[in-house]
């Protein structure tokens, strides 16, 4: 269940409710009594844990070719 963010309009309150998504928001301050509006809030970032997230960890189960590829050089024609 989310931690909803509540502002009074009459006295500037601001609080924080923990209810479902399926209920309806609060209308009344409890300090004051007056009139209050669900503030939109960010929400929470997406936490990546393990390996293989970023370019510079390795992934697990791939293998480099043993042997590096042989590179052949071409002969340049002589200039006179």
């Amino acid at each position: 269940m989310p931690t909803y963010d509540y502002r009074c309009g009459d006295c500037s309150h601001t609080f924080e409710h923990f209810q479902m998504m399926s209920d309806e928001p609060l209308t009344v301050c409890p300090e004051c009594g007056g009139q209050v509006r669900r503030l939109l809030g960010g929400g929470s970032g997406i936490i990546f844990k393990g390996s293989g997230f970023y370019v510079t960890d390795n992934r697990k189960g791939t293998k480099k070719s043993e042997e590096p590829a042989k590179k052949t050089e071409t002969a340049k024609p002589a200039s006179d």
